[in-house]
């Protein structure tokens, strides 16, 4: 049996809106509410790992605060620091999708309610019992004050010798590329285990051959520098050697949340003492199931699904 872990994430969330038909959405007459957030999701995915999880939050005190609200409650996330603030509507984006699959989002995320967060609401209480803090850029990219709330969060931690993940999840239409560079340089020398998209990393370093990599993980002194490719499966540098696996082979019907799950499922990994390799295996194993299923965080895994695709793969190795 796994040792239980607590992790402590903070982020927006929002009601989804997914089309009942495909094409430009000013014809869509119809959409199934559902729920999303890349932090929220990697909450979901945590806690559906077994792992404890709390997640810090604002939402609106609306209906669809409440909504997200009892979906995350649902799924055992710890809601002790999500608070409902009054005259901030909760955000919302709408999916469109093409009929060649292909798709844009349109977020209507003014006056978040996120944004009455400030760095002083971060408590050393909030970290009682935490083994790993994760956070995303989305975070970041909301308002430029989150910044100051993020180097907060890195204090505590850092004080209280706390590891810290990072996925840059870099969201350009929210702040330029420029922006989100400058605000990654402040926060990532306090960065333990970086989760990367390969085209995230290229864009954040310019470059991504292996030695640049390399250089990258050593200007941060990041100790694990793991690199997401998608179906070319995944890799990580650590104390100086490169440890790769490759993705499985499943039928994939939305990547939407994929990235998320492989943090969750990396992470778990980790706090449960997994080999480099093995970590890899497990981590890819959650996106894998991830892309089965449409829909933000509705194909994010249970723990006894992750090892039956694990030990399935192992047995047909063999």
């Amino acid at each position: 049996m796994a040792e239980t872990h607590k992790i402590l994430t903070l982020g927006d969330a929002l009601i989804t809106f997914n089309p009942s038909e495909t094409g430009p959405l000013r014809y869509v007459p119809a959409f199934t509410r559902k729920v999303g957030g890349a932090e929220l999701n990697f909450a979901i995915g945590s806690a559906r790992l077994g792992m404890g999880t709390k997640w810090v939050s604002r939402l609106g005190g609306d209906e669809f605060g409440r909504v997200i609200y009892n979906f995350a409650r649902g799924e055992g996330i710890d809601m002790s620091d999500v608070q409902f603030v009054e005259g901030y509507p909760t955000s919302l984006n709408f999916k469109e999708i093409r009929e060649d699959g292909s798709g844009k989002t349109f977020y209507y995320r003014y006056q978040s309610p996120i944004l009455t967060m400030e760095a002083e609401d971060i408590t050393k209480e909030m970290f009682e019992g935490v083994d790993l803090v994760h956070l995303t850029g989305v975070f970041l990219a909301i308002d430029p004050k989150n910044l100051a709330i993020v180097k907060q969060v890195l204090k505590i931690a850092g004080e209280q010798n706390i590891r810290v993940s990072f996925d840059p999840n870099i969201r350009l239409k929210l702040w330029t590329l420029e922006e989100a560079q400058a605000a990654y340089q402040q926060i990532l020398p306090s960065v333990d285990i970086l989760l990367t998209g390969l085209d995230e990393i290229e864009m954040l370093n310019g470059t991504a051959t292996d030695q640049a990599l390399e250089g990258f993980a050593q200007q941060y002194a990041i100790s694990q520098l793991v690199i997401k490719d998608g179906g070319n499966g995944s890799r990580v540098y650590q104390e100086g050697t490169w440890h790769m696996k490759e993705a499985f082979n499943v039928n994939v019907v939305d990547t939407v949340g994929a990235g998320d799950g492989f943090d969750a499922g990396y992470i778990y990994a980790v706090l449960n003492g997994y080999v480099p390799e093995d970590a890899l295996e497990f981590a890819n194993g959650v996106g894998a199931l991830v892309t089965t299923v449409s829909g933000d965080n509705e194909g994010l895994p249970y723990l006894q699904e992750v090892l039956a695709l694990v030990r399935k793969e192992k047995l047909v190795e063999r």
